[in-house]
């Protein structure tokens, strides 16, 4: 891959001079399964957007639709409209296929989202009228290792448009990015009306798109025993439409998965995605921004002291959830989040280290948005965005698929700037360009947190930044929140080596 030489101010003002390499940061077999590159990258941030551009990308598919997920819920509205009615993803889907007679549509769900994830279960278990037809193609993956689940969340259509992120085709997905608390559109699998949520997707094209796709054939042979039939790259609508008005054009880009093995018979365990979040980490000499549902585990206990140690080392900042789903999900992350923190408080030496959960409305009663994110950004150079989470079981019992893409052009590293602003000020009520000005100004991710926060929309310090208490992980989160499938040396070992 070509690397820019050109010297270009890079984040805050500063010279690129003494920057890595970006392009290295990409390693086939050590943090990414593949290394290309994508036309063009879109980060598509909340559901309403993603949901939108997808629907329009549906509509277009002739020849493929392949979707892979958490969880799957036929139920949902691409389009919602002002009362949470609309079209449902399942019908949209039978129309399609009933409209074009070369589309063939391939879903694989994990097979224990039918209790344990949010969608109407049933449904999936039993199916509904919506996939009664030849060409439409559900399968529910039992391959999963025992406590393990199938995590990843990409889209694929006609083989040269693909979606990957934090967004599964589910209920409590669906927001704008106002996150307004009222808003009907937002509705949970019994009716009720769900909490505000931040999510993110990427929208790519390019060789990347291939890379995939292969991973979706792998995953539909081992979960069916088939040979699926995915169609390749296709001449049909979705690739005579080029996106407009991409984040990205010509990128390099890394696909990085989890996959915890198949046993003894099976295939070995993979750690890309563990190992390009620590590369990524270890990359940054100015700033990491972090947006995460989880952030409770080894990795982040390992990795992250080393980076507030140095003298020299990057601001840190981290925007993760602040409630937990029920009891063991609290006992698991909220209580080992909060003592990550105090952990992570001991070494942060040169105050460098914010933690946040963004609110909304007044203080006196606030409504809090859930993060559902899985965000890192390194300097200017590196941008990931999947399904990866900073707990135990992301680094090596689920599966997972990210999304990784460094800076080789001016415009690339322009393009991650923005789009941190972009996120960074929609928690705190901000446009971009107010975000991207306070940043050259100050020089400091904090610091500009620091100026523009406290409005309506505001981002609040977890107070186990300032408290003492227990530091360790807590009693049970061996088994609760596993770094490796039970019962393996890395299990008994209960950490991860970043060395």
């Amino acid at each position: 891959m070509r690397q820019d030489t050109t010297q270009a101010p890079t984040m805050y003002g500063h010279d690129a001079a003494d920057a890595p390499a970006p392009c290295a940061l990409l390693q086939a077999g050590r943090n990414c399964r593949s290394v290309s590159r994508a036309e063009t990258a879109t980060v598509l941030v909340d559901g309403a957007r993603y949901f939108a551009r997808l629907d329009k990308c549906l509509e277009e598919a002739r020849r493929s639709i392949v979707i892979v997920g958490w969880d799957f819920d036929a139920s949902v509205r691409l389009r919602p409209d002002a009362d949470g009615s609309g079209t449902t993803l399942g019908d949209r889907l039978r129309s399609l296929v009933e409209a074009h007679e070369t589309l063939e549509i391939h879903i694989l769900i994990w097979s224990f989202a039918v209790a344990h994830a949010p969608s109407h279960g049933m449904s999936l278990l039993f199916g509904g009228d919506w996939q009664d037809h030849p060409r439409i193609h559900l399968k529910l993956d039992r391959t999963n290792r025992f406590y393990a689940s199938h995590h990843q969340k990409i889209v694929l259509v006609d083989g040269v448009l693909a979606f990957v992120g934090g967004i599964d085709l589910t209920v409590g997905r669906w927001d704008t990015q106002e996150h307004r608390p009222a808003d009907e559109r937002r509705v949970e699998a019994d009716g009720s009306k769900a909490r505000p949520v931040h999510d993110c997707q990427v929208a790519l094209t390019g060789p990347v798109v291939g890379d995939l796709l292969a991973i979706a054939a792998e995953r539909w042979q081992r979960a069916t025993g088939e040979t699926p039939r995915f169609a390749g790259p296709a001449t049909g609508p979705v690739a005579r439409q080029p996106e407009r008005s991409p984040d990205f054009r010509h990128v390099p880009a890394g696909i990085a998965v989890t996959d915890p093995g198949g046993g003894w018979r099976g295939p070995p365990p993979v750690r890309h995605a563990a190992w390009l979040t620590v590369d990524a980490l270890r990359s940054a000499r100015r700033t990491i921004y972090i947006e995460n549902q989880y952030f409770a585990g080894a990795l982040a206990r390992t990795i992250l002291p080393e980076l507030l140690e140095a003298p020299d080392g990057p601001e840190i900042v981290v925007v993760t959830t602040r409630s937990m789903n029920g009891f063991v999900e609290q006992l698991s992350e909220g209580t080992n989040r909060d003592r990550l923190l105090r952990h992570l408080k001991r070494f942060d030496r040169h105050d460098r280290l914010r933690v946040f959960h963004p609110m909304q409305g007044p203080v006196s009663d606030p409504d809090e948005i859930f993060i559902h994110s899985k965000i890192l950004v390194a300097d200017d150079n590196f941008l990931r965005v999947g399904s990866t989470n900073f707990n135990n079981r992301s680094v090596g019992v689920d599966t997972e698929c990210d999304l990784g893409l460094v800076a080789d052009t001016p415009e690339h590293r322009a393009a991650i700037r923005t789009i941190m602003a972009r996120l960074v000020g929609e928690h705190l009520g901000a446009d971009p360009a107010t975000v991207l000005e306070t940043l050259a100004e100050t020089g400091s991710l904090i610091r500009t947190i620091d100026r523009l926060n406290g409005g309506d929309r505001r981002l609040v310090g977890f107070p186990a930044l300032a408290s003492s208490g227990p530091r360790r992980p807590q009693l049970g989160t061996r088994l609760l929140d596993p770094i490796a499938p039970f019962g393996t040396a890395a299990w008994w070992r209960g950490r991860f080596s970043c060395s």
